[in-house]
């Protein structure tokens, strides 16, 4: 399986938890971050580290991942770039992105800025629970499993 993680790392909350899922499951990770973030070496993941422009880290992220890489993101633009490359696509809280979800997220996404412009205001995301960090790892581990089980020889 030529399969690797690769993590939009800015504001990953779970990049311990992708290391040692990856790990697990042999599979290799990248994490891509700005130089304004410090990422801990950790065994099995290559750290790549970008100027701190607002898109380099989503930029460098699409044009380096491939057909069967697991993309990890919030960034709803990456997410349809990668989707379009036949990429699997988790959030951090362990959404699954997909065709059928993809453009509800992105008509959304639009709709909130749209409205921020003529002066409304959202509440942010909540809070990242214990919980949410288990639903991650819950739906890397089946992601990375369900792969495995649908290797082509």
């Amino acid at each position: 399986m030529n399969t690797r993680i690769v993590v939009d790392g800015d504001s990953c909350p779970v990049k311990a938890e992708i290391a040692a899922t990856a790990a697990k499951f042999g599979v290799g990770v990248l994490m891509v971050s700005s130089y304004d973030h410090v990422i801990k070496q950790v065994s099995g993941v290559t750290i790549v580290q970008v100027d701190r422009s607002q898109q380099s880290a989503d930029l460098y992220i699409a044009n380096h991942i491939a057909k069967d890489d697991i993309v990890i993101t919030q960034d709803y633009g990456l997410a349809a770039l990668a989707l379009a490359k036949s990429c699997r696509i988790l959030s951090p809280r362990g959404e699954e992105y997909h065709p059928g979800n993809i453009d509800y997220l992105l008509e959304r996404r639009h709709h909130h800025a749209k409205a921020r412009r003529g002066g409304r205001y959202f509440k942010g995301p909540k809070p990242f629970t214990d919980d949410d960090r288990k639903k991650f790892i819950d739906a890397l581990s089946k992601v990375l499993r369900d792969m495995q089980e649908n290797v082509q020889f």
